[in-house]
């Protein structure tokens, strides 16, 4: 990091009381109420609300010395890029999961990232749905079933389904259905119109 900037970052924590993971708990339960609120609000101007209780809670915790100008560019960062889960059933477990990763980080560091994130891998390799392991075919490592797993690959290479899926019927489709280029016609023969 340019030195500038870790001198304006140190700066700015000069005058605030509390410790950076107090700071980011504090912001975090902020917004994770202002949000709730604009849930619970009228559609019309639920949005708009949340917006300026943000914008005003934020400049008013920084005028007050009470957290840094720079946490606040963080936490509203990390609030923004919730937004971004396609699924809303991820992005509420993303926003459970994100404060105890906070806890674990301000207590223990990156180790503590680290082993927060590992658990949760652990985890969801030790879950099953519907009999199917949850992180099918990348836990157990199933090579034959990677065709759709990070890259799709064209619908007649698919031709087989998952084996822990399938008790019968391995086969999906017929492998002649794969796209081949025209047969040549002979020089005599006149096409149909």
């Amino acid at each position: 990091m340019p030195t500038p900037l870790i001198l304006s970052i140190a700066a700015q924590r000069e005058g605030v009381p509390f410790g950076a993971i107090v700071e980011a708990i504090f912001l975090e339960l902020s917004f994770e109420m202002l949000r709730e609120a604009g849930i619970r609000l009228p559609k019309v101007i639920g949005p708009a609300i949340s917006i300026v209780g943000a914008l005003i809670l934020g400049e008013a915790a920084v005028r007050a010395g009470l957290v840094s100008s720079a946490m606040v560019i963080v936490v509203a960062a990390t609030a923004i890029a919730s937004f971004a889960s396609p699924v809303y059933s991820m992005a509420i477990s993303v926003h459970l999961l994100r404060f105890p990763l906070l806890l674990l980080a301000g207590s223990l560091g990156l180790f503590g990232v680290i082993m927060g994130l590992s658990a949760m891998l652990i985890h969801m390799l030790s879950l099953r749905s519907f009999g199917v392991p949850y992180l099918e075919p990348v836990s157990p490592l199933i090579f034959s079933e990677w065709k759709d797993a990070l890259v799709r690959a064209p619908l007649w290479m698919m031709n087989t389904r998952p084996r822990s899926t399938v008790k019968q019927e391995y086969i999906r489709e017929d492998p002649k259905q794969m796209p081949r280029p025209p047969k040549k016609r002979p020089k005599g023969s006149r096409q149909r119109g």
